[in-house]
């Protein structure tokens, strides 16, 4: 296989206590789930799954079947522990709250 057949890549992952940023080269053709499979990045995170685990390419959501282009920075989603627009609606009842009362 010639050089020119592979491209550069990086996988990310991040928990709240690390993150960790893993540069790979894969062959032309690798799909968003080959190269994390390929980057071995949840070893480094044994308590964490990728099972069911969104996944975008610079902060878009993409399938684990999408093929990358060389540069792409493919990244792994927690999923999150609380509904933003709860904890906002939340905020700011608390917020008319404080003002009635002072």
């Amino acid at each position: 296989m010639l050089e020119n057949e592979r491209i550069n890549i990086e996988v990310a992952y991040a928990t709240p206590e690390k993150q960790l940023i893993r540069t790979i080269k894969v062959d032309l053709g690798a799909t968003v789930e080959t190269a994390i499979a390929q980057s071995g990045i949840m070893m480094g995170f044994p308590e964490s799954s990728i099972e069911g685990a969104k996944v975008g390419i610079f902060g878009k959501i993409t399938a684990m079947s999408t093929v990358l282009s060389d540069g792409d920075r493919v990244e792994i989603y927690q999923p999150l522990i609380a509904d933003p627009k709860e904890v906002r609606r939340k905020r700011a009842a608390e917020g008319k709250k404080m003002k009635k009362g002072g």
